[in-house]
């Protein structure tokens, strides 16, 4: 970074991705409390001329608020490299393991860290027959917040009717049943753990709309499990080499004790709207918005 007292950010924003939208608004936020921090900024929607405009800006930092594929899956920050430009969050390689469902898992397992049973297999047949005993979840093995994914349930007359957009391979996961819990890894640092309430399925409208799902934090779940959560998400953090902040999903099933926790996936660039999980998290911690910000720009590199 460079040595002066206001140093310039890129707020890295939008993209092509399905998430577009969420990470405008993550950007917008990050943004105002950026500059609220005394940070020149700059917003750059990320489109195809990226590379030319920031090699004629050249930011002291670019804060990546981009989700979802090349946003957080290693092209960005293969870019940011390049180009030598400090940035947030996680690096290349994590980045990249953690956008691919089936490799986070794999770490996972080597950590030995608990996963639900799933398989990878190709969309046409997941529409012809079912690949797996329901219930089970169909998703894209390279997408994040819930998009496209399908849960098919145990009285399912047939296997699921897949959009024609789903990507050509799926992952096929046994469906965890019980509560959504989640922690967030800050630096070397776990949080806290929320429990999400939702009125049915945890989806990408219960995730990003006002009202969608109601936060219990921090969640009332027995000291074992919260211990648990606080665990296994450093170690995933570790495991998946992260950097900046991530935050890791479980799913606990309370008959089963702590064998019912498992891990889902790991979010490298956690959500930062107003409804997002991880900066509730920090404000939980002590660490307002701002101080969130200014910790991701000051923890910025190459080389990550």
């Amino acid at each position: 970074m460079s040595s002066r007292t206001d140093p310039s950010v890129a707020v890295l924003m939008g993209g092509p991705s399905a998430e577009r939208e969420v990470s405008l608004s993550s950007g917008h936020e990050c943004a105002a409390a950026l500059r609220g921090e005394g940070f020149q900024v700059t917003e750059l929607d990320a489109g195809p001329d990226l590379a030319a405009r920031l090699a004629g800006l050249r930011p002291d930092v670019a804060f990546n608020a981009l989700h979802g594929r090349w946003g957080e899956d290693g092209c960005v920050q293969g870019l940011l490299e390049w180009l030598r430009i400090p940035y947030t969050h996680s690096g290349v390689l994590a980045s990249a393991l953690t956008m691919d469902k089936e490799r986070t898992k794999a770490a996972y397992r080597a950590a030995g860290l608990p996963v639900a049973e799933s398989r990878l297999a190709c969309a046409a047949e997941v529409r012809a027959r079912h690949v797996m005993e329901p219930p089970y979840v169909v998703k894209p093995y390279n997408e994040g917040s819930s998009v496209g994914v399908y849960l098919v349930h145990e009285a399912a007359n047939g296997p699921p009717q897949l959009s024609p957009d789903m990507p050509e391979i799926v992952m096929v996961e046994k469906f965890a049943p019980g509560r959504e819990l989640t922690t967030t890894v800050m630096g070397d640092r776990a949080l806290t753990v929320t429990d999400i309430l939702t009125d049915g399925w945890y989806d990408y409208d219960a995730k990003y709309k006002p009202g969608g799902s109601r936060h219990v934090l921090p969640a009332d779940v027995p000291q074992e499990i919260f211990d648990a959560c606080l665990d296994f998400a450093l170690r995933a953090h570790k495991a998946l080499g992260c950097r900046g902040i991530s935050r890791t999903d479980f799913r606990w099933d309370e008959a089963r004790g702590r064998d019912g926790l498992v891990l889902l996936e790991t979010n490298n660039q956690p959500g930062m709207t107003p409804t997002s999980l991880a900066p509730e998290q920090a404000a939980h911690c002590g660490i307002g918005f701002g101080a969130l910000c200014r910790w991701l720009v000051e923890d910025a590199s190459c080389d990550r």
